[in-house]
């Protein structure tokens, strides 16, 4: 294994561990405490931990192993090694919480939302974001811990009705609406569970996409080649000229391509404005933009 080979596997088991450190605090900080139960395996773990205070980390592991065994022969070895790294590191990281946060709820969920009896709706999101942040990074540097994920690819290979994503919303949707029948006068769980879900599916959208630092510009002009030397003369950015055709006129029309920062975006629509006031200008959000003046590829 070469050094950038090797450099890229201690990064991603790095970020794995990080990312399970951060699921497992939602579990262990906001979810449980407040008996709230998301989706997935961590969900029906957590399930089984308030129903019968037994080790939250063990019942991830026990409950991932059986998926992880079905899913050998259709993702192969390689797979499910990490997905099963990825598990036990799952399962620490949630038994270190439980270790180091004291067992008085009371205490913590007046002091991690500000009310005495706990506020649901704050631990749904504080939550959402913590496992927002680890879902992200597991996604961000391809880990996986298995779970209703990889069953949902499972059940779907054997009945190929609906999408994968289909068949993770019918298995996340069971464990939720099993967590508000299960547990006494919790039947708002599964509006809890809702926020949670949400928030967390944004959060993780903008680990993997980043945080729209730039914009893409498209400006549709008769003064292409005007526009174009003003803009490469006065910015640091560079311009790409695309052939394009009005098919309204049926005249041919350049097409501007650039990217340029947020904050130099009013100079440009300043720029065109002064140029062509014609122009047809699109802009939206570039959520990863790598080359010169960027991030590195």
């Amino acid at each position: 294994m070469n050094k950038k080979k090797l450099y890229s596997e201690i990064k991603r088991y790095a970020f794995m561990v990080l990312g399970c450190l951060s699921y497992a605090l939602s579990l262990e900080a906001f979810l449980i405490p407040h008996s709230i139960v998301g989706g997935g395996v961590s969900g029906a773990a957590s399930l089984i931990h308030i129903l019968t205070n037994l080790p939250t980390g063990v019942f991830i592991v026990a409950l991932n192993v059986p998926i992880l065994i079905f899913g050998f022969k259709k993702m192969g070895w390689k797979f499910i090694v990490r997905c099963f790294i990825t598990t036990a590191c799952l399962s620490l990281a949630t038994e270190f919480w439980d270790w180091v946060i004291p067992n008085d709820n009371e205490f913590m969920m007046e002091m991690l939302t500000g009310f005495k009896d706990g506020n649901p709706i704050l631990a749904s999101l504080y939550g959402g974001i913590l496992q927002g942040i680890g879902i992200g990074l597991f996604i961000k540097y391809e880990t996986s811990s298995g779970g209703t994920e990889l069953l949902g690819r499972l059940t779907h290979g054997l009945l190929p009705i609906g999408t994968i994503a289909t068949h993770v919303a019918i298995f996340d949707g069971a464990v939720v609406i099993l967590g508000a029948f299960c547990i006494a006068d919790n039947l708002p769980n599964i509006l809890y569970a809702l926020i949670l879900i949400f928030v967390s599916a944004k959060v993780s959208d903008l680990i993997v996409m980043g945080f729209g630092h730039a914009k893409l510009c498209y400006i549709i002009t008769n003064k292409a080649e005007e526009i174009a030397d003003f803009l490469i003369s006065h910015s640091p950015r560079g311009v790409t000229l695309l052939d394009g055709k009005g098919m309204y006129a049926k005249q041919p029309r350049g097409v501007l391509m650039t990217c340029v920062k947020n904050k130099q975006i009013s100079f440009l629509k300043s720029s065109v404005k002064e140029l062509d006031e014609n122009a047809f200008v699109i802009v939206c959000d570039a959520n990863e933009v790598y080359g010169k003046g960027f991030h590195k590829i």
